[in-house]
Protein backbone atom coordinates (compact mmCIF):
# COMPACT_ATOMS: atom_id res chain seq x y z
CA UNK A 1 0.00 0.00 0.00
CA UNK A 2 1.67 3.26 -1.24
CA UNK A 3 2.07 6.32 1.41
CA UNK A 4 -0.69 8.34 2.23
CA UNK A 5 -0.77 12.35 1.65
CA UNK A 6 -2.05 15.04 4.21
CA UNK A 7 -2.26 18.15 4.19
CA UNK A 8 -3.08 21.18 7.31
CA UNK A 9 -6.20 22.98 6.07
CA UNK A 10 -5.89 26.28 8.12
CA UNK A 11 -9.82 26.75 7.91
CA UNK A 12 -10.93 23.47 9.60
CA UNK A 13 -7.41 23.53 10.90
CA UNK A 14 -7.28 19.97 10.87
CA UNK A 15 -4.86 17.64 8.31
CA UNK A 16 -6.73 16.34 5.18
CA UNK A 17 -6.07 13.34 3.21
CA UNK A 18 -4.44 14.55 -0.27
CA UNK A 19 -6.15 12.98 -3.02
CA UNK A 20 -4.27 12.51 -6.37
CA UNK A 21 -6.18 12.26 -9.44
CA UNK A 22 -5.14 9.83 -11.98
CA UNK A 23 -4.69 12.75 -14.27
CA UNK A 24 -1.92 13.70 -12.27
CA UNK A 25 -0.48 10.42 -11.78
CA UNK A 26 -0.45 9.65 -15.83
CA UNK A 27 1.31 13.76 -16.15
CA UNK A 28 3.84 12.69 -13.10
CA UNK A 29 4.97 9.32 -15.12
CA UNK A 30 4.73 10.80 -18.58
CA UNK A 31 7.32 13.43 -17.62
CA UNK A 32 9.63 11.25 -16.03
CA UNK A 33 9.63 8.45 -19.00
CA UNK A 34 10.24 11.72 -21.40
CA UNK A 35 13.13 12.76 -19.08
CA UNK A 36 14.58 9.40 -19.29
CA UNK A 37 13.77 9.10 -22.91
CA UNK A 38 15.80 12.79 -24.08
CA UNK A 39 18.74 11.36 -21.22
CA UNK A 40 18.79 8.39 -23.34
CA UNK A 41 18.83 9.50 -26.77
CA UNK A 42 21.58 12.49 -25.24
CA UNK A 43 23.79 9.74 -24.05
CA UNK A 44 23.66 7.71 -26.91
CA UNK A 45 24.26 10.64 -29.35
CA UNK A 46 27.37 11.62 -27.21
CA UNK A 47 28.43 7.68 -27.04
CA UNK A 48 28.14 7.28 -30.94
CA UNK A 49 30.02 10.38 -31.50
CA UNK A 50 33.14 9.94 -28.66
CA UNK A 51 32.66 6.32 -28.83
CA UNK A 52 32.36 4.64 -32.53
CA UNK A 53 31.08 1.18 -32.82
CA UNK A 54 33.62 -0.80 -34.95
CA UNK A 55 32.15 -1.23 -37.90
CA UNK A 56 31.41 2.89 -37.87
CA UNK A 57 35.44 3.04 -37.39
CA UNK A 58 35.47 0.18 -40.50
CA UNK A 59 33.31 2.85 -42.09
CA UNK A 60 35.76 5.77 -41.91
CA UNK A 61 38.47 4.53 -42.59
CA UNK A 62 36.74 3.75 -46.12
CA UNK A 63 35.61 6.89 -46.35
CA UNK A 64 39.42 8.36 -45.86
CA UNK A 65 40.53 6.21 -48.59
CA UNK A 66 38.00 7.04 -50.45
CA UNK A 67 38.66 11.08 -50.38
CA UNK A 68 42.47 9.73 -50.97
CA UNK A 69 41.63 8.18 -53.83
CA UNK A 70 39.19 10.61 -54.87
CA UNK A 71 41.44 13.29 -54.46
CA UNK A 72 44.28 11.37 -57.08
CA UNK A 73 41.25 11.09 -59.81
CA UNK A 74 40.77 15.11 -59.66
CA UNK A 75 44.49 14.99 -60.26
CA UNK A 76 45.02 12.26 -62.91
CA UNK A 77 41.72 14.16 -64.91
CA UNK A 78 43.98 17.73 -64.77
CA UNK A 79 47.12 15.74 -66.14
CA UNK A 80 44.47 13.85 -68.55
CA UNK A 81 43.45 17.55 -69.57
CA UNK A 82 46.87 19.18 -70.19
CA UNK A 83 47.92 16.70 -72.12
CA UNK A 84 44.94 16.56 -74.15
CA UNK A 85 45.31 20.77 -74.76
CA UNK A 86 48.57 19.64 -75.76
CA UNK A 87 47.59 17.24 -78.34
CA UNK A 88 44.67 20.06 -79.74
CA UNK A 89 47.60 22.50 -79.89
CA UNK A 90 49.52 20.27 -82.53
CA UNK A 91 46.27 19.35 -84.04
CA UNK A 92 45.67 22.74 -85.12
CA UNK A 93 49.30 23.35 -86.01
CA UNK A 94 49.04 20.33 -88.41
CA UNK A 95 46.07 22.20 -89.52
CA UNK A 96 47.16 25.36 -90.30
CA UNK A 97 50.83 24.44 -91.56
CA UNK A 98 50.23 21.17 -93.94
CA UNK A 99 46.17 21.81 -94.94
CA UNK A 100 45.85 25.37 -94.92
CA UNK A 101 42.65 24.77 -92.61
CA UNK A 102 41.01 26.24 -89.64
CA UNK A 103 41.78 24.31 -86.50
CA UNK A 104 38.93 23.66 -83.73
CA UNK A 105 37.74 26.64 -82.66
CA UNK A 106 39.03 27.33 -78.95
CA UNK A 107 35.39 28.53 -78.10
CA UNK A 108 33.88 25.35 -79.34
CA UNK A 109 36.89 23.21 -77.63
CA UNK A 110 36.45 24.73 -74.51
CA UNK A 111 32.59 25.21 -74.35
CA UNK A 112 29.83 23.06 -72.12
CA UNK A 113 26.88 21.63 -73.27
CA UNK A 114 23.40 23.42 -72.33
CA UNK A 115 20.06 21.96 -71.49
CA UNK A 116 18.37 20.05 -68.56
CA UNK A 117 20.97 19.71 -65.68
CA UNK A 118 21.42 15.56 -65.88
CA UNK A 119 23.04 16.08 -62.09
CA UNK A 120 19.87 17.63 -60.64
CA UNK A 121 19.54 14.31 -58.16
CA UNK A 122 23.06 14.71 -57.03
CA UNK A 123 23.38 17.79 -56.47
CA UNK A 124 21.00 17.73 -53.61
CA UNK A 125 23.04 15.81 -51.23
CA UNK A 126 24.40 19.22 -49.26
CA UNK A 127 27.28 17.11 -48.00
CA UNK A 128 28.88 15.68 -51.32
CA UNK A 129 26.49 16.93 -53.91
CA UNK A 130 28.45 20.06 -54.99
CA UNK A 131 31.57 17.78 -55.32
CA UNK A 132 30.52 14.79 -57.28
CA UNK A 133 28.56 17.50 -59.79
CA UNK A 134 31.94 19.29 -60.53
CA UNK A 135 33.76 15.97 -61.07
CA UNK A 136 31.30 14.72 -63.20
CA UNK A 137 31.19 17.91 -65.50
CA UNK A 138 35.13 17.92 -65.70
CA UNK A 139 34.55 14.02 -66.96
CA UNK A 140 31.71 14.98 -69.43
CA UNK A 141 33.81 18.15 -70.59
CA UNK A 142 37.27 15.87 -71.48
CA UNK A 143 34.79 12.63 -73.13
CA UNK A 144 33.32 15.16 -75.33
CA UNK A 145 36.89 17.08 -76.08
CA UNK A 146 38.49 13.64 -76.61
CA UNK A 147 35.48 12.83 -79.41
CA UNK A 148 36.06 16.28 -81.01
CA UNK A 149 40.09 15.51 -81.13
CA UNK A 150 39.23 12.08 -82.92
CA UNK A 151 37.19 13.42 -85.48
CA UNK A 152 39.67 15.69 -85.97
CA UNK A 153 42.44 13.30 -86.63
CA UNK A 154 39.83 11.22 -88.98
CA UNK A 155 40.12 14.30 -90.75
CA UNK A 156 43.63 14.72 -90.78
CA UNK A 157 43.86 11.29 -91.89
CA UNK A 158 41.12 11.70 -94.88
CA UNK A 159 43.03 14.67 -95.85
CA UNK A 160 46.33 12.80 -95.44
CA UNK A 161 44.99 10.10 -98.18
CA UNK A 162 44.04 13.14 -100.30
CA UNK A 163 47.31 14.89 -100.37
CA UNK A 164 48.85 11.97 -100.84
CA UNK A 165 46.72 10.93 -104.13
CA UNK A 166 47.11 14.81 -105.14
CA UNK A 167 50.81 14.28 -104.75
CA UNK A 168 51.26 10.94 -107.04
CA UNK A 169 48.36 12.61 -109.72
CA UNK A 170 50.12 15.67 -109.91
CA UNK A 171 52.00 15.13 -113.50
CA UNK A 172 55.57 15.74 -112.42
CA UNK A 173 58.22 14.01 -114.18
CA UNK A 174 59.27 14.06 -118.06
CA UNK A 175 57.48 11.29 -120.35
CA UNK A 176 60.79 10.05 -121.89
CA UNK A 177 63.69 9.46 -119.27
CA UNK A 178 66.42 12.10 -119.70
CA UNK A 179 68.54 8.70 -120.63
CA UNK A 180 66.07 7.82 -123.64
CA UNK A 181 66.17 11.28 -125.51
CA UNK A 182 67.90 11.66 -128.69
CA UNK A 183 69.73 15.21 -128.15
CA UNK A 184 70.46 16.62 -124.43
CA UNK A 185 67.71 18.43 -123.41
CA UNK A 186 68.79 22.08 -124.88
CA UNK A 187 67.43 21.49 -128.44
CA UNK A 188 63.73 20.57 -127.08
CA UNK A 189 61.00 22.42 -128.64
CA UNK A 190 58.95 23.82 -125.64
CA UNK A 191 56.34 25.63 -124.79
CA UNK A 192 54.56 29.08 -126.92
CA UNK A 193 55.09 30.75 -130.26
CA UNK A 194 57.12 28.41 -132.49
CA UNK A 195 57.51 27.94 -136.21
CA UNK A 196 55.75 25.42 -137.92
CA UNK A 197 57.81 22.89 -139.49
CA UNK A 198 55.40 22.07 -142.51
CA UNK A 199 53.22 25.51 -142.63
CA UNK A 200 56.53 27.41 -141.91
CA UNK A 201 54.20 30.28 -139.91
CA UNK A 202 54.21 31.21 -135.94
CA UNK A 203 51.99 28.97 -134.33
CA UNK A 204 50.98 28.54 -130.52
CA UNK A 205 52.69 25.25 -129.76
CA UNK A 206 50.57 23.81 -126.97
CA UNK A 207 52.90 21.31 -125.49
CA UNK A 208 56.63 20.50 -125.17
CA UNK A 209 58.47 18.09 -127.95
CA UNK A 210 60.29 15.32 -126.20
CA UNK A 211 62.87 14.07 -129.30
CA UNK A 212 64.30 10.36 -129.05
CA UNK A 213 64.25 7.57 -130.87
CA UNK A 214 61.68 5.59 -132.91
CA UNK A 215 60.38 2.68 -129.99
CA UNK A 216 61.86 4.40 -126.81
CA UNK A 217 59.50 3.91 -123.72
CA UNK A 218 57.01 6.56 -122.66
CA UNK A 219 56.02 6.81 -119.48
CA UNK A 220 52.83 7.96 -117.86
CA UNK A 221 54.14 11.16 -115.78
CA UNK A 222 51.46 10.72 -113.11
CA UNK A 223 48.66 8.33 -111.71
CA UNK A 224 45.18 8.50 -113.45
CA UNK A 225 42.77 7.25 -115.66
CA UNK A 226 43.44 6.41 -119.21
CA UNK A 227 40.54 9.09 -120.66
CA UNK A 228 41.29 8.10 -124.19
CA UNK A 229 43.25 6.44 -126.96
CA UNK A 230 43.13 7.67 -130.62
CA UNK A 231 44.66 6.14 -133.60
CA UNK A 232 44.84 9.28 -136.81
CA UNK A 233 46.95 9.94 -139.44
CA UNK A 234 47.03 13.79 -138.77
CA UNK A 235 47.46 16.44 -136.04
CA UNK A 236 48.84 14.40 -132.42
CA UNK A 237 48.54 10.72 -134.36
CA UNK A 238 48.25 8.14 -132.34
CA UNK A 239 47.98 9.72 -128.69
CA UNK A 240 46.66 9.19 -125.39
CA UNK A 241 45.31 11.21 -122.90
CA UNK A 242 45.09 10.77 -119.35
CA UNK A 243 42.80 11.86 -116.43
CA UNK A 244 44.90 12.55 -113.73
CA UNK A 245 42.15 13.81 -111.39
CA UNK A 246 42.13 17.58 -109.60
CA UNK A 247 41.53 19.02 -112.92
CA UNK A 248 44.87 17.42 -114.38
CA UNK A 249 44.99 15.82 -117.90
CA UNK A 250 48.21 15.43 -119.81
CA UNK A 251 48.40 14.30 -123.89
CA UNK A 252 51.08 11.93 -125.31
CA UNK A 253 50.99 12.49 -129.07
CA UNK A 254 52.88 11.01 -132.28
CA UNK A 255 53.15 7.47 -130.45
CA UNK A 256 54.10 4.52 -132.49
CA UNK A 257 53.05 1.96 -130.41
CA UNK A 258 50.10 2.45 -127.70
CA UNK A 259 50.30 -0.09 -124.76
CA UNK A 260 47.41 1.05 -123.06
CA UNK A 261 43.35 0.82 -123.01
CA UNK A 262 40.32 3.44 -122.46
CA UNK A 263 39.58 3.34 -118.99
CA UNK A 264 43.03 1.39 -117.52
CA UNK A 265 44.38 2.65 -114.30
CA UNK A 266 48.04 3.96 -114.50
CA UNK A 267 50.21 4.50 -112.69
CA UNK A 268 52.99 7.47 -112.45
CA UNK A 269 55.77 6.12 -114.65
CA UNK A 270 54.31 3.12 -115.98
CA UNK A 271 55.04 2.74 -120.01
CA UNK A 272 51.72 3.47 -121.54
CA UNK A 273 53.45 3.33 -125.31
CA UNK A 274 56.63 4.01 -127.44
CA UNK A 275 58.03 7.30 -129.30
CA UNK A 276 56.97 7.34 -132.85
CA UNK A 277 56.38 10.23 -135.84
CA UNK A 278 52.64 9.90 -136.25
CA UNK A 279 50.34 12.45 -137.76
CA UNK A 280 51.45 16.22 -138.38
CA UNK A 281 55.23 14.95 -137.02
CA UNK A 282 58.86 15.53 -139.13
CA UNK A 283 60.66 13.23 -136.85
CA UNK A 284 60.27 10.92 -134.19
CA UNK A 285 59.11 12.41 -130.70
CA UNK A 286 56.72 12.42 -127.80
CA UNK A 287 54.69 15.83 -127.98
CA UNK A 288 53.87 16.09 -124.36
CA UNK A 289 50.88 18.37 -123.42
CA UNK A 290 49.33 19.06 -119.59
CA UNK A 291 45.76 20.56 -119.46
CA UNK A 292 44.49 22.18 -116.28
CA UNK A 293 40.99 22.24 -116.16
CA UNK A 294 40.59 22.63 -119.65
CA UNK A 295 43.55 25.11 -120.21
CA UNK A 296 46.92 23.67 -121.67
CA UNK A 297 49.49 25.15 -119.65
CA UNK A 298 53.26 25.21 -119.84
CA UNK A 299 54.68 21.58 -118.86
CA UNK A 300 57.85 22.48 -118.31
CA UNK A 301 57.14 23.39 -114.60
CA UNK A 302 55.96 20.02 -114.09
CA UNK A 303 58.66 18.16 -115.54
CA UNK A 304 60.70 17.88 -111.98
CA UNK A 305 62.59 14.82 -111.58
CA UNK A 306 66.33 14.37 -111.30
CA UNK A 307 67.02 17.73 -111.50
CA UNK A 308 68.71 19.82 -109.43
CA UNK A 309 67.04 23.90 -108.63
CA UNK A 310 70.25 24.90 -110.80
CA UNK A 311 69.25 21.91 -113.72
CA UNK A 312 65.81 22.89 -113.47
CA UNK A 313 66.35 26.79 -114.44
CA UNK A 314 68.48 25.70 -116.99
CA UNK A 315 65.81 23.44 -118.52
CA UNK A 316 63.42 26.61 -118.53
CA UNK A 317 65.55 28.59 -120.04
CA UNK A 318 66.22 26.12 -122.86
CA UNK A 319 62.57 25.65 -123.11
CA UNK A 320 61.55 29.27 -123.46
CA UNK A 321 64.40 29.70 -126.18
CA UNK A 322 62.25 30.29 -129.54
CA UNK A 323 62.98 27.49 -132.02
CA UNK A 324 60.84 25.43 -135.13
CA UNK A 325 58.90 22.58 -133.49
CA UNK A 326 58.38 19.00 -134.95
CA UNK A 327 54.97 18.97 -134.94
Amino acid sequence: MGKEKFVYNTHTLRYEKVEVTFKDRFLKIFGFASAVFVSAVLFTLLVWKFFPSPQEEALLREIDQIKTQYMKINEDFTVMGKVLENIQDRDASVHRMMFGMDPIDPNVWNGGVGGHNKYSDIIMHKRTGQVLVSTLDRVDKLKRQLKMQSESLDTIITLAKDRETLLASIPSIKPVRADKLAHSMQVLSGFGYRLHPILKVRKMHTGIDFTAPKGTPIQATGDGVVESVEYKGSGYGHHVIINHGFGFKTLYGHMYRIDVRQGQKIKRGQTIGAVGNTGTSTAPHCHYEIILKGEKINPIHYCMDGLTPREYQDLVEMASTPNQSMD
